[in-house]
């Protein structure tokens, strides 16, 4: 199987605009922002999408979404507020099958989304 865009990254094979790293998971900016602030964090262990992530998965979800909100507050959304999304498949316009988090944020965001 080959590795996904994501892996790539964390290979740094391909350039990213990296915002924050540890062994579990790395944060770096979308390429193609949907607000003023839009970081992407995945974690290192290639998990097609949440729904593929087991009981043994735990401890690692746990820390990336506690990563996600550290991020999102260097990243001065701490005051204003910030979305957290997980995509999971391709209707709900997962594009890269490796799960990751986007943290959305910097202006006003509707609801519902989407």
């Amino acid at each position: 199987m080959s590795r996904t865009l994501f892996e790539k990254i964390a290979a740094r094979e391909i350039n990213a605009d990296i915002v924050y790293e540890d062994n579990q998971v790395l944060a770096f900016k979308d390429i193609n922002p949907q607000a003023p602030v839009h970081i992407l964090i995945v974690p290192k262990k290639p998990i097609p999408r949440i729904a593929e992530a087991g009981p043994w998965d735990n401890q690692m979800l746990g820390h990336l979404l506690t990563k996600a909100a550290e991020v999102a507050h260097q990243a001065g959304l701490g005051n204003s507020g910030y979305r957290l999304v997980i995509n999971n498949g391709p209707d709900a316009g997962e594009s890269v099958p490796h799960l990751h988090c986007h943290i959305l944020g910097g202006r006003q965001l509707e609801w519902p989304p989407g």
